[in-house]
């Protein structure tokens, strides 16, 4: 019996991942600039946004004069409207201060620290607008600043405040011993 033999095949050529047309540029690495697709890009999205926010402060748009009065009240209202939506922290950012005027369309809304001026910063664009439609001025602006606290002294006795208060007022000593009176120390 003679062995079978099996004839070996060349083996023939498989396209290689690497190989690109004449027109594909060689380095990949680098944008070419020269790319035409469907998809917009950054730049154009951005140009429409600002054409958007534009077309919100037009001059077609109310702008009727206000009192610092109105504002508190508007202010007050949304701040209620957060606290039934259960957004806590902004709504003890607009209560804990009322704005300050710095012209009569730009207010300023003084914050505790950046971390409440990032969460506040979030939902600014629906204050805004409802400021702008309760005061039927859409030219109002609110611009918001951290403020540095100085840290308050914390009482822990009634003597504690006691002494507090004589420093501040020496004569609290005499009217104490004079009346003779106990302060629960």
């Amino acid at each position: 019996v003679a062995p079978k033999v099996i004839p070996v095949q060349q083996p023939t050529a498989l396209p290689n991942p690497t190989s690109f047309s004449p027109n594909t540029p060689s380095n990949l690495d680098k944008p070419t600039g020269k790319y035409v697709g469907s998809h917009p890009s950054i730049k154009e999205l951005l140009k429409k946004e600002q054409e958007n926010i534009s077309s919100i402060i037009d001059e077609n748009q109310p702008r009727e004069l206000f009192s610092e009065d109105q504002l508190k009240i508007a202010w007050k209202q949304y701040s209620l409207i957060l606290k039934e939506q259960g957004l806590g922290t902004f709504y003890n950012a607009l209560i804990k201060r009322n704005p300050i005027k710095r012209s009569d369309e730009l207010y300023v809304l003084q914050l505790d620290s950046d971390i409440q001026k990032d969460y506040v910063t979030d939902h600014m664009d629906d204050f805004l607008q409802f400021l702008r439609k309760q005061l039927r001025n859409y030219y109002i602006t609110i611009s918001l600043e951290v403020v540095i606290q100085h840290e308050e002294e914390k009482f822990l006795t009634s003597k504690q405040k006691f002494d507090l208060l004589a420093r501040k007022n020496p004569n609290l000593h005499i009217f104490k011993n004079r009346f003779n009176l106990d302060l629960e120390y």
